[in-house]
């Protein structure tokens, strides 16, 4: 199920580590608006002029003889640029859902306003790409390759041809360097950088922070189960590979990890458990993935589930595994845990 290398995780493992899960094959994890167009819908800052040159996380440099605007971008990343008023033209990744309506990884971003190259992950319409003439395709990266998150591994090179990329990794360190990183590149694209907007946002998500950090501090013993479902399996995620995890551990809060013996058979980032040992490690609070392609908790059915004291107590919250790289966007994934330890009953 899993390629055991952490440097080459698979689609599943990284996934089932934050976890979208049920896809069935191994996939391999290689995964016309005015393009400063603010994602209020506002001007947010003049396109800067001349040259432009971004090194991104693989150490890769990326010169332009002008600022981009025919940016081609992850759907979560495309989020986090509209988040700094910066508009992509198309995105690749899960955008919408059955009904229409924008994905949780979309966040604010406006769908109407974008070319959707491929809706769900590992998605991307080679030929469609090439109408917009792209100028920079901006993702993610989830391992120490740099492997392009959610570029098809049969069409990467075809890619490639077409336009320079950029890539943030969110493999293996806290959630504040890859904001910081997705920080600069909207900036070197044009952001105002201290329009009050931002800058609110930013110290909102420091606010946010030290909340955690105090609650953490407050109830040391609360334990917080990282989980993720699927019809047949129930994962629990460990900490030490996934941006927002290792954040909210370096702010105290007390996570079960999955043991080192089980973690070893999926390059370190989670355990696979049947619904019959859903109970094997006690928590008092669980936080569930949110993505489309999971099993969300009002759904889950398994009367193994209903029985965990945490799910009794009602001590479930969401939890983004791929989170959106604003300051915005991640501040409330910082006071909802916050709270959910502050009311959390000492349960497991």
């Amino acid at each position: 199920m899993f390629n055991a290398r952490a440097t080459h995780p698979t689609r599943r493992g990284i996934l089932a580590a934050g976890g979208a899960v049920g896809l069935g094959a191994v996939l391999a994890a290689c995964g016309d608006d005015d393009a400063n167009g603010g994602g209020s819908g506002e001007e947010s800052g003049a396109a800067k002029s001349g040259p432009w040159s971004f090194k991104d996380d693989r150490g890769t440099t990326v010169k332009l003889d002008e600022v981009p605007t025919n940016i081609v971008a992850f759907t979560g990343v495309a989020a986090a640029l509209w988040d700094y008023g910066v508009q992509v033209k198309g995105v690749f990744g899960p955008t919408t859902t059955k009904g229409g309506k924008p994905d949780v990884q979309a966040g604010d971003l406006d769908v109407d306003k974008v070319t959707v190259l491929g809706n769900e992950w590992g998605k991307l319409n080679v030929e469609k790409y090439a109408t917009l003439a792209p100028e920079l395709l901006v993702t993610t990266t989830f391992d120490t390759a740099g492997t392009l998150w959610s570029v098809p591994e049969e069409s990467k090179d075809k890619v490639a041809k077409l336009a320079p990329s950029v890539a943030v990794s969110v493999f293996d360190r806290q959630l504040t360097q890859p904001l910081q990183r997705m920080w600069e590149l909207a900036e070197s694209l044009g952001a105002d950088m201290k329009a009050k907007k931002v800058t609110d946002a930013k110290a909102a998500f420091e606010k946010a922070a030290a909340r955690l950090r105090a609650a953490a501090k407050a109830k040391p013993e609360i334990r917080v189960l990282a989980g993720s479902a699927s019809a047949e399996l129930f994962y629990v995620s460990g900490t030490n590979l996934s941006v927002d995890l290792e954040y909210f551990k370096a702010l105290g809060v007390n996570f079960v990890e999955p043991s080192e013996e089980a973690k070893k058979a999926t390059g370190g980032w989670f355990e696979s458990l049947s619904w019959e040992n859903v109970d094997k490690y006690p928590a008092d609070v669980i936080i569930m993935d949110d993505r489309a392609s999971t099993i969300q908790p009002a759904d889950i059915t398994e009367g193994t589930w209903k029985q965990l004291p945490a799910v009794k107590a009602g001590q479930v919250i969401s939890r983004s595994p791929e989170p959106i790289l604003s300051y915005d966007k991640c501040t409330p994934l910082l006071d909802n845990l916050a709270e959910a330890i502050e009311n959390a009953k000492k349960v497991g």
